[in-house]
C-alpha cells in the first residue's frame, strides 16, 4: 500500500509543477486510450465471429455471380470495413490533440513567466522557475501522450487493412 500512496504523491507533485493543463492532457490521452483498448478488444476478439457470420452469410446464398450478388458481397465488405474502422478518427484526432494541448500549457505557462517578471523584476529566478515548468512539462506530456498513440494507432491501422484485406479475400465469387 505505500507503493501507492508513494505514486500518487509523486503524481500530485508533478501535475502541480506542470500546472492545470496536465488535467486536460491526461483527460485526452485517458479517452485516447480507451478508444485504442477498444479497438484492440474489437480486433482480437469480435472480429473473428463478425468475418465468420459474414463467410456464412455468403456461403448460404446459391447464387454468387450475378450482379446483384457483386452488389451484396459489397455491401457485406462494406459493412465490416466500416466496423472495423470505427472509432479510429477519433483517435487519429486525439493522438494529434495531445502535443496542441501541451503547447497551450507551454503558452500559460509563459504568461505566468512574464507576469513575474512584471511584477519582480527580471532579477528573481527562483520566481521564475514555476512558470517555467508550467511551461515545459506539459510540451514534454502532450508530446510523449502523442508518441504512444501514434504507434498503436499505426498498428491498429495495419490490422484493420490486413483485416479487411483477408475478409474480402474470403468472399469467393463464383465464375
Amino acid at each position: 500500500m505505500d507503493f501507492f500512496v508513494q505514486s500518487y504523491e509523486t503524481l500530485t507533485v508533478f501535475m502541480d509543477k506542470g500546472g492545470p493543463i496536465l488535467y486536460w492532457i491526461m483527460l485526452v490521452t485517458f479517452l485516447m486510450w480507451v478508444l485504442i483498448i477498444e479497438r484492440l478488444w474489437y480486433l482480437k476478439f469480435i472480429f473473428k465471429s463478425d468475418q465468420q457470420r459474414i463467410q456464412i452469410i455468403w456461403e448460404n446464398r446459391k447464387e454468387r455471380k450475378s450482379w446483384y450478388a457483386h452488389k451484396i458481397r459489397a455491401a457485406l465488405i462494406s459493412k465490416a470495413s466500416g466496423r472495423l474502422t470505427q472509432g479510429m478518427n477519433i483517435i487519429k484526432t486525439l493522438v494529434a490533440l495531445c502535443p496542441l494541448v501541451g503547447l497551450l500549457g507551454t503558452v500559460t505557462g509563459m504568461i505566468e513567466v512574464f507576469e513575474i517578471m512584471a511584477i519582480l523584476g527580471s532579477g528573481n529566478a527562483r520566481a521564475m522557475a514555476d512558470g517555467v515548468s508550467k511551461a515545459t512539462i506539459p510540451t514534454m506530456a502532450g508530446m510523449v501522450a502523442a508518441l504512444s498513440g501514434i504507434f498503436i494507432a499505426t498498428y491498429l491501422e495495419k490490422r484493420i487493412a490486413r483485416g479487411s484485406y483477408i475478409l474480402e479475400d474470403s468472399l469467393v465469387m463464383d465464375h
